[in-house]
């Protein structure tokens, strides 16, 4: 049985393998501009020492275009970089492989929970297989890492006592996921105060017996979180979470549209009416949300790079098995001697959405990725009680008790063919423009055509051009940095470049018509007259002064055109 077992779980993982790696740099179609700034930040590092910004090994958060994402990912990508280059496949390797690992780390999360092998190889099954974790773990994700570090953190917890080390193992695990993604600088410390409430007798007792370990789980516990407030504090962390807060600036001007509006009396109209109440009415609304149908099985997400649009991120037909291990779990935690296990499962769904209930976003699947891999968990304890407590306790129902095993996998197979084919064949057509897909024809063809034009102006139409050519060039770091017409400036929370070398960027909507009207950049640093001037034009459909010549089209997936070539 154990070599069957075993046989299983090589099998999952080689599934999981071929879903996540199978034409890597090609599904998603294209890299988009996330991608590529992790991707040439880490090249910039390797190769510099420093961010594409002149920041040396930036440890906290790396500026990006000012949304200061946070640094982790930079780290683990350079060592792919370093052995396959810079491209689309090195750079996505490590997230590909990261979710193949989450499999088995599931596996033995849910092996320990159930202290049973076959529901952790259903549970490792269905993290292999849907959709939450195979889509975003195909591209350049910081929650991806997150997920990952979360759950290996939670495991080495609760292996503890097989292995003394593996509490501080565990405790390196959630310092690492303070440095992956923002949402687990607010989750991880709320989980693992949940740990020490839960676990307080088991602590107090591995302290007695282990101290120079406590001792040392404690000291790493200090190292990674005591910085954590005075991070947070750091303009720069919170940049991101200012412009996504719930309590942003449209709400504010509703909330005095709405007193201004008002027929009740001014004390009443600003009890009614103010931050406090509506960021509790949006939290409330939002948290639920994460937990409905609608956005676990039904319609996913709502921004189209992290999930298929009106596809559920987990498989329909696990639906009533999930709540079901939900309210099973419910039951056994309100047993008076209940397993902390099962405390430790509510508390955790209980904490997961909140990080994302605080942002202004609806269904953002990365933000509520706190949530995994606890799907998973719950739905096989719901699996697990129909077959045990109504198939096989059942002396009619027992004897089909492996038909419904075959027909429930059997279902499982039909909806992973039926995600496969619209993630291979239907959302890249649709969606490319979502992936800012061109750019890399867009480059090749600059690069090949370099020394034909005096100047490259290229749109900003489908944002941040310039990092897709630092990438796809690659261009080397330190020119780049030193670049004397390297034009950078800072507007509306945000980091822009207007050009560098021969390469201007300009807004759609100042390209002029006339052909002897000049090239203005948004900074108003320099303008671009090519009148006596060979220069190439790189823009949208129709978008182009009178006299220009089209020399190329490149075109989205779907057969529209994403850009035209011009030259003059």
């Amino acid at each position: 049985m154990k070599k069957i077992e075993s046989f299983l779980i090589y099998l999952i993982l080689i599934l999981a393998i071929i879903l996540r790696f199978y034409h890597l740099g090609q599904f998603p179609p294209s890299l988009n501009w996330d991608e590529v700034s992790h991707g040439y930040n880490a090249y910039s590092i390797l190769t510099t020492g420093s961010d594409e910004w002149g920041v040396k090994y930036p440890l906290t958060n790396f500026r990006a275009y000012g949304d200061y994402p946070l640094p982790l990912n930079l780290f683990i990508t350079i060592p792919f970089i370093k052995y396959f280059g810079l491209n689309e496949t090195s750079i996505r390797i490590p997230h590909a492989a990261i979710g193949v690992l989450l499999v088995l780390v599931v596996y033995f999360l849910a092996k320990i929970i159930f202290k049973n092998k076959k529901p952790a190889l259903i549970a490792s099954f269905l993290v292999a297989v849907e959709p939450w974790y195979f889509f975003p773990s195909r591209f350049v994700l910081q929650s991806n890492l997150s997920v990952f570090f979360l759950t290996l953190g939670i495991t080495a917890f609760l292996y503890r006592d097989k292995w003394k080390y593996f509490l501080p193992i565990s405790i390196i695990s959630f310092g690492f996921s303070l440095f992956s993604y923002h949402t687990t600088r607010i989750f991880t410390p709320l989980l693992l105060l949940t740990l020490l409430i839960i676990y307080k007798k088991e602590m107090i007792q591995f302290y007695k017996e282990s101290r120079r370990l406590f001792i040392l789980t404690t000291l790493l516990a200090f190292f990674f979180f005591l910085p954590l407030p005075f991070i947070l504090l750091n303009p720069e962390a919170r940049a991101r979470s200012n412009e996504v807060f719930l309590v942003d600036q449209g709400m504010i001007g509703r909330i005095i549209e709405y007193r201004n509006s008002s027929q009740l009396p001014s004390q009443v109209s600003k009890l009614i009416y103010n931050r406090p109440v509506f960021f509790t009415l949006g939290f409330v609304k939002n948290y639920v949300d994460y937990f409905s149908p609608k956005y676990l099985f039904l319609k996913g997400g709502t921004q189209y790079q992290f999930s298929i649009p009106n596809r559920g991120l987990l498989y329909l037909i696990n639906l009533p098995f999930f709540y079901l291990g939900v309210l099973l779990v419910l039951y056994k935690v309100c047993k008076k001697k209940s397993d902390n296990i099962y405390k430790l499962l509510i508390a955790w769904l209980i904490l997961a959405p909140i990080p994302a209930s605080i942002t202004n976003e609806r269904f953002a699947v990365l933000r509520s990725s706190t949530l995994l891999p606890l799907p998973e968990i719950f739905t096989v304890f719901g699996l697990s009680f129909i077959y045990q407590k109504v198939i096989c306790s059942n002396s009619i129902l027992k004897t089909f008790k492996y038909c419904f095993l075959l027909f429930y996998l059997f279902l499982l197979g039909i909806s992973l063919a039926r995600y496969l084919n619209d993630y291979l064949e239907v959302y890249p057509k649709v969606y490319s423009q979502s992936w800012q897909y061109g750019y890399k024809e867009v480059v090749e063809f600059s690069k090949e055509n370099y020394n034909k034009y005096d100047k490259i102006i290229i749109t900003k139409k489908y944002g941040e051009p310039h990092e897709f050519f630092l990438f796809y060039w690659p261009w080397d770091p330190k020119q780049y940095k030193n670049d004397p017409k390297l034009i950078r400036f800072y507007k509306s929370n945000w980091y822009w470049v207007d050009g560098y070398n021969r390469f201007y960027f300009v807004n759609d909507w100042d390209i002029p018509k006339e052909e002897w009207q000049v090239f203005t950049l948004e900074s108003k640093k320099e303008s671009i007259d090519c009148t006596y001037l060979k220069c190439l034009l790189i823009t949208t459909e129709g978008n182009y002064p009178k006299g220009w010549r089209i020399i190329k089209t490149i075109n989205f997936l779907d057969g529209s055109v994403a850009f035209e070539i011009l030259e003059n």
